[in-house]
């Protein structure tokens, strides 16, 4: 199984970026997707969900109304949609594949934001 991110990199705060998760080796139309960020010297916080099922999605309040996770089962892939991006989002973005039925987590190697002026 790997899930590869992409998209990442150095943006001036109020811009945009769309990170994508490209998944492989796995039924990813079985696993609820999720982004994750980790800043420097703190935990790593979940960003943003969307479900397998109805696609139905959650946030995190931090980035609510900012960012937007989606997903496309034919080719595989997670997006995640930042917009209005501030310093305090600067952090590596990990993509995460969780199915709980059966106990079964992945996670990809990240990709750096960088919000800075």
């Amino acid at each position: 199984v790997q899930l590869v991110e992409s998209g990442g990199g150095l943006v001036q705060p109020g811009g945009f970026l769309r990170l994508s998760c490209a998944a492989s080796g796995l039924t990813f139309s079985r696993y609820v997707m999720r982004w994750f960020r980790q800043a420097p010297g703190k935990e790593r916080e979940l960003v943003a969900a969307i479900t397998n099922t109805d696609g139905s999605t959650n946030y995190a309040d931090f980035v609510k109304g900012r960012f937007t996770i989606s997903r496309d089962n034919a080719k595989n892939t997670v997006y995640l949609q930042m917009n209005s991006l501030k310093p305090e989002d600067t952090a590596v973005y990990y993509c995460n594949a969780i199915r709980r039925l059966v106990l079964v987590e992945y996670w990809g190697q990240g990709t750096q934001v960088t919000v800075s002026s």
